[in-house]
Parts: structure tokens; C-alpha cells; sequence
């Protein structure tokens, strides 16, 4: 039951962090639509992302945490989520 839940969550947190990644490729005026919904997602993300930015150098114009983020995530589900 509890493995369940967490399974979910951890699918709907890296749903969540592809949409960020995602909405950051295109530009974002704070009038528009969709500013709403990218705030939100810095909002949920950014506690997770934060933190291993001041860890990992960035590479150029690409930001590693997100990748270090999603695949971590990643490797927790499939270990818990057997």
C-alpha cells in the first residue's frame, strides 16, 4: 500500500520535472498562458534542483541537475517499485 503511494508520487514528481524541462526550452512572457503553470513547476522543482546546481559545475548553457534529478529519481522507483 504504502510502496504504491510512493511509487505514484515519484512518477507524478518526475512528470512534473520533464514538464519543467520542457516549458524551459521556449520563452516565457509573464502575461502569457502558461506562466501560471511553469511558476508552479519551479515552485515543486526547485527545492530538488536547487541543491545539486550547487553541486554540479553547469555545462555550458545545459543544466545537469535536472538530468542528476530524473535519472536519481528514476533509480529510486525502480528500486522500490519492483
Amino acid at each position: 500500500m504504502i510502496t504504491s503511494l510512493i511509487c505514484k508520487l515519484l512518477t507524478i514528481y518526475m512528470v512534473i520535472l520533464a514538464a519543467r524541462a520542457v516549458l524551459s526550452w521556449f520563452p516565457m512572457s509573464p502575461g502569457s498562458a502558461l506562466a501560471p503553470i511553469a511558476r508552479i513547476l519551479v515552485d515543486v522543482t526547485e527545492p530538488v534542483l536547487a541543491p545539486l546546481r550547487r553541486l554540479i559545475p553547469q555545462a555550458g548553457v545545459i543544466d545537469l541537475s535536472f538530468l542528476v534529478a530524473f535519472f536519481g529519481l528514476s533509480i529510486i522507483r525502480n528500486i522500490i517499485c519492483r
